[in-house]
């Protein structure tokens, strides 16, 4: 009897770790698990290589960017030595209109970047994704100047509306944000917290435009369809598990 039971509590502890090595592997960086699929995720980033992006208005990703551990790194080390007019945010190859978008992201301290969406790629008449596109600010809230802006800290639609509470991570660990948009209707979620919801293209969101920084950009948050970017502020970032589900 006893050496029955030792065999069942054996088996239970075989089976209990297979379980375990199952849900690990399911939940690895820069995968998709099989309800995602299922649900119609795809990868933007596979942790290997910087396919499906580009540089604003080039047609290969800027050198300031590489691959670090599983994740797009921004390396400022060599900062002095980028060339002055080459644009460093880097987009989609493919545009998106109604969608679900997930990225984590991590930033050294005094850290600042963004994710940029619905970016119209025309540099001839557009010099920079900000000019078109609308963003969740990534900061690190602690230590960058811009936190003492009001709607310029993390996870505020930048310069726009300011995020209902501040669920963001220190400087240096991990952050989950998640961007959704259905026919105008756009969210921003920090770390599982609703903190921003609004409606696009419609009279409220032009006279918001009006009274902020990008009054004097008349292509700003005009676009319906559109490229993601992330951006390049000068200070180091990291993102991965970047993945979209359209709507």
């Amino acid at each position: 009897m006893r050496h029955f039971l030792f065999v069942v509590i054996g088996v239970v502890l075989i089976l209990n770790n297979s379980s375990a090595q199952k849900t690990s592997l399911s939940m690895q960086d820069n995968s998709l698990s099989t309800q995602e699929k299922s649900e119609g995720w795809k990868l933007l980033f596979d942790g290997k290589t910087t396919n499906g992006w580009h540089s604003y208005g080039y047609s290969t990703v800027a050198n300031a960017w590489n691959i670090d551990n599983g994740s797009l790194h921004l390396d400022v080390a060599d900062r002095k030595n980028w060339p002055a007019n080459e644009s460093k945010d880097i987009l989609t190859n493919e545009e998106y209109d109604n969608f679900h978008l997930k990225v984590d992201w991590k930033l050294a301290k005094k850290g600042n970047s963004g994710i940029i969406v619905y970016v119209h790629e025309d540099k001839a008449k557009y010099r920079n994704t900000y000019e078109t596109g609308p963003e969740m600010q990534v900061l690190d809230n602690a230590g960058h100047a811009d936190a003492k802006i009001p709607k310029h800290r993390a996870g505020d639609l930048y310069d726009l509306i300011s995020s209902s509470s501040e669920p963001v991570k220190p400087a240096e660990e991990w952050n989950h944000a998640e961007i959704m948009c259905k026919d105008g209707k756009l969210q921003f979620f920090l770390n599982g917290v609703s903190i921003v919801t609004t409606t696009m293209w419609n009279d409220s969101w032009e006279k918001m435009i009006a009274g902020s920084k990008f009054k004097s950009m008349p292509g700003f948050g005009t676009f319906k369809k559109g490229k993601i970017a992330l951006q390049e502020h000068g200070e180091e970032v990291w993102f991965k598990n970047i993945k979209i589900r359209k709507l």
